[in-house]
């Protein structure tokens, strides 16, 4: 008989803590780590915390720590080192030839992790572009032979070209053609914000840390059919549903990949097409888990990556801020959780906040009303006559705006009192300017 199992890789994650790093937060960062290893499917079967004076640039740890780690991966039989920094190809190499095992840094975890939950075309393309070019940076650590040179005589290969100016050659043309055909996706996507734009529909954008419950709360908020997991980065690829709102109109509510921090500069830049659709959101939800100890220092996080990609509030961008997983929090915690979201709701200063919890769904209605009251924020409220020659401006009203008011008038006209959002409101006064009763 033979045994088909997979063995599942057993790691040792290592959290450097450097002399200047906020003392509580490397419990947090560490578990953080595991949960990334998770994530990946491996088994984290010992995790550290890893004191670091100053990073040695040959080995990343002091000779101490190495045979310290060298020891337990010997006694507990692992396959992989997971360290939760950014090695550079020297350090990687380095500690793959000191402990004989895969060695893996938190930017290659997180590409390694992105690569297993692609599901579209365009979520494959864009891990494998980020993916060539870490692998570009670090040719030196895949390839031994590097010195090796090749003769003239095959087709790939120049003269007196070595083994690593070829290979990088050849990933330069791969990453090329990746990203000519992301290109093609940019304006597929382009083309598609473009139809959104025509038809008035209003988007709603989902942003937030990974694993805040962005998906359970796209759940809760539409038809949902959305993977919501409590794993790390269970969804990448965008999704798209209609939202409901209290008044009877809707918006276009979008699920976008989860934020981190040290995100890979390589995914943001291949995600730019899919993270470019919170830029074309007329409000942003920025999900937060308010029961995470760090949720303040995740929130800045999302907030630089934002601003990285030109969205949010710097860039004039409406947000609002919910508190999601309140059901986790403790009842005097909770109290002044949403005592701290009610008076954020009042004072310019603050952002507007909500506390929910999308297990319970305790909050939706009032998150539903806030979303709806900011998204209609600088509308107009037209009082217009139509009369029997202009029925047609009647239906484009129904079409593109909120009819409140609807009754008959003298000789079969029809008076009007219609909600329209502040672009459809002009263009309606340009083409129909005597039917508006001022």
């Amino acid at each position: 008989m033979f045994d088909h199992d997979i063995k599942i890789q057993r790691a040792l994650v290592a959290h450097p803590r450097f002399s200047d790093a906020r003392s509580g937060d490397a419990e947090y960062d560490l578990e953080e780590a595991v949960g990334l290893a998770e994530a990946l499917g491996v088994a984290p079967v010992e995790a550290r915390i890893v004191p670091i004076r100053e990073v040695k640039v040959s080995n990343y740890f002091g000779s101490g720590q190495i045979e310290d780690m060298a020891a337990a991966i010997q006694a507990l039989a692992l396959d992989v080192l997971i360290v939760n920094g950014e090695l550079t190809p020297i350090q990687q190499r380095n500690l793959e030839k000191a402990l004989n095992v895969k060695v893996i840094d938190r930017t290659g975890l997180i590409l390694e992790i992105f690569g297993l939950r692609a599901a579209t075309k365009e979520g494959r393309l864009q891990v494998e572009l980020a993916r060539l070019n870490y692998e570009r940076s670090r040719l030196v650590r895949t390839w031994t032979h590097l010195e090796r040179q090749r003769g003239g005589q095959g087709f790939l290969a120049g003269p007196g070209e070595t083994q690593i100016e070829s290979d990088r050659r050849q990933l330069n043309e791969k990453i090329d053609r990746l990203k000519s055909q992301l290109d093609d996706v940019r304006r597929t996507r382009d083309l598609q914000r473009a139809q959104r734009k025509r038809s008035s529909e209003r988007i709603v954008a989902l942003v937030g840390y990974t694993n805040a419950g962005k998906s359970a709360l796209f759940n809760r908020l539409t038809t949902g059919g959305v993977l919501a997991k409590d794993m790390l980065f269970a969804t990448l690829d965008t999704t798209h549903r209609v939202l409901p709102l209290p008044s009877g109109q809707s918006a276009i509510l979008s699920d976008t990949v989860g934020f981190i921090s040290d995100l890979p500069t390589q995914l943001i830049t291949s995600f730019r097409a899919t993270l470019e659709e919170t830029l074309e959101a007329d409000v942003l939800l920025h999900v937060r888990d308010i029961s995470d100890p760090l949720t303040a220092r995740r929130r800045e996080e999302v907030m630089e990556v934002l601003d990285q990609i030109g969205a949010g509030p710097d860039h004039g961008q409406p947000i609002i801020e919910v508190w999601n997983k309140a059901d986790l929090l403790s009842q005097g915690r909770r109290e002044d959780v949403e005592s701290l979201a009610d008076r954020s709701r009042t004072e310019a200063s603050l952002t507007d906040s909500y506390v929910v919890s999308c297990l319970s769904g305790a909050g939706i209605e009032a998150l539903l009303a806030g979303v709806e009251e900011a998204l209609t924020r600088t509308d107009e409220v037209l009082n217009v006559t139509i009369t029997p020659k202009t029925f047609s401006a009647r239906a484009w009203l129904h079409e593109n705006g909120h009819v409140l008011d609807e009754e008959s008038g003298m000789a079969g006209a029809v008076n009007m009192t219609v909600r329209l959002s502040e672009s459809d409101a002009g263009k309606f006064r340009s083409n129909h300017a005597a039917l508006v009763n001022d």
